[in-house]
C-alpha cells in the first residue's frame, strides 16, 4: 500500500506498508523503493547513504536474527516521508532482544567479537533509534540535513 497525500493534519507526502516473508530480495525491493523516494524529493547524497545502510542493517537484522532465515515468517515494513524527515518502523516475528546487551563494538575487549556493529551502524546514521519493549521491533528517524 502506497499513498502520497499531504495535508493540514497529516505532513506525510508518502507513506508505505509492506508486509513480506523473510527473503532478502523482498527486502532490497522495499529498501530501493524508499531511497527512490528520498531521490525523487531531493535528498542530499549523504542522507540517503546514511538511511541505506541504517535500513538495510536493520533489515538484514531483522531477517537473519528476528526470523531467523525462516520464510514463513514475515517482516512488516511501515515507511513515511515528510520533506524534512524520514520515520521507518520494521518488525520481525522473532523473539526479540534487549538491544542495551549487545556489546559496543569499538570497546578494545569487542573489536574481534562478530557482533553489535549493525547497531552501532543505524545509531549512527539515524538520528533517533527506539526499539519496542520485545526487542523485535525497531523504529528509526533521520531528520533531513541541508544541501
Amino acid at each position: 500500500m502506497s499513498t502520497t497525500a499531504k495535508s493540514m493534519n497529516n505532513p506525510w507526502i508518502w507513506s508505505n506498508s509492506h508486509k513480506f516473508p523473510t527473503d532478502t530480495a523482498e527486502a532490497k525491493r522495499v529498501l530501493d523503493e524508499l531511497l527512490a523516494r528520498l531521490a525523487d524529493n531531493q535528498w542530499g547524497d549523504h542522507d540517503m547513504f546514511g538511511v541505506h545502510m541504517a535500513v538495510e542493517e536493520a533489515l538484514m537484522n531483522a531477517i537473519k536474527h528476528g526470523n531467523q532465515l525462516d520464510n514463513s515468517k514475515m517482516v512488516e515494513v511501515v515507511s513515511r516521508l515528510a520533506t524534512d524527515r524520514m520515520v521507518i518502523e520494521i518488525t520481525d516475528e522473532g523473539p526479540g532482544f534487549e538491544p542495551d546487551d549487545v556489546p559496543d563494538p569499538t570497546e578494545d575487549e569487542n573489536l574481534e567479537l562478530p557482533s553489535g556493529r549493525g547497531l552501532m551502524l543505524m545509531r549512527s546514521f539515524m538520528n533517533t533509534v527506539e526499539f519496542n519493549d520485545l526487542g523485535n521491533s525497531v523504529r528509526m528517524e533521520k531528520l533531513r540535513t541541508a544541501s
